[in-house]
């Protein structure tokens, strides 16, 4: 399996699974056009579209994914929030497994300020992949996992000078720290962790290269900083 990280980020997200038998993409937030050339206009190669939650970063694209054909699964409050509903629209529940393309798929809670709002654990093969973006805490603990793709948006040491105190609110509430992740980190299982990706990193208040090193540090293991701009 593998897991790409097409664009990542406040501005839009965009990412892709690359299983045996199929493709995955997860929130399409950004405009069909980018997603159709990040694919390298090979849209009917993918088998599925998962939706985290309903903020435009991450479900711009969400419409137009389902008229063309792509069967698309989300929670019942994300859908509600999109407006979309029709056969290619899979209402999904948390901690509820299916499958799709040789994928099986478990949806867990995550702690956003939306209703809704989840993370999946994925299997393909051989491989496990956790997916989690836009939380401030990860419940669940894993095992087994071989690739691991989760939020790192900020730490205290990189804040913004001056950071106006609502934003700062939000950020502390609804988003994953470098503290809270070095936190998941050490309470699961990375026997085989073969990959890291930390995601959705704000652009004013991370430090790309410290994120990387500092968890690179504490895992040892190779990491990546999906899609950022």
């Amino acid at each position: 399996m593998r897991f790409i990280a097409h664009y990542s980020g406040s501005t839009g997200n965009l990412y892709q699974v690359i299983g045996d038998a199929g493709q995955l993409l997860i929130d399409p937030g950004v405009p069909i056009k980018k997603i159709k050339k990040a694919l390298g206009f090979k849209v009917s190669d993918v088998s599925a579209c998962l939706l985290t939650h309903g903020h435009q970063d991450h479900a711009q694209a969400i419409s137009d994914i389902v008229k063309m054909g792509i069967d698309s699964y989300l929670t019942n409050e994300t859908a509600k929030h999109e407006k979309i509903s029709g056969h290619r629209v899979h209402i999904i529940k948390p901690f509820t497994q299916f499958s799709v393309a040789g994928f099986t798929i478990l949806p867990f809670p995550t702690e956003h300020d939306t209703p809704g709002s989840v993370g999946f654990l994925i299997a393909n093969g051989p491989d496990k992949l956790v997916f989690a973006t836009d939380t401030f805490y990860l419940r669940p603990v894993f095992t087994g996992l071989t690739i691991i793709a989760v939020e790192c948006n900020w730490s205290k040491e990189t804040l913004a000078p001056g950071l106006h105190p609502a934003v700062r609110k939000r950020l502390y509430t609804s988003h994953f720290s470098l503290k809270s992740v070095k936190r998941f980190f050490k309470s699961n299982d990375l026997s085989k962790v073969r990959e890291i990706h930390l995601l959705h990193l704000s652009r004013d208040n991370a430090d790309p290269e410290y994120f990387r090193s500092e968890i690179e540090k504490l895992t040892g293991k190779p990491v990546y900083i999906g899609g950022y701009e």
